[in-house]
């Protein structure tokens, strides 16, 4: 469960960013909306990283 949950929070992060930046956007805020669409791949990559670590970590225990 919760290794189910770290996989997915991230994307479900993404996915609530990406939903308020489209509805900044559309609400007359275009600059701040596409500050906060740049958070979508930022959050995303840093998951990528994190991910990475922690399977490294797991390795080097083995």
């Amino acid at each position: 469960m919760k290794e189910s949950l770290l996989k997915y929070y991230p994307v479900l992060l993404a996915f609530v960013s990406f939903i308020f930046s489209v509805s900044l956007w559309f609400t007359g805020n275009q600059l701040e909306g596409i500050f906060v669409g740049i958070w979508v791949p930022s959050i995303l990559s840093l998951s990528a990283v994190l991910n990475q670590i922690r399977e490294n970590d797991r390795k080097d225990q083995l």
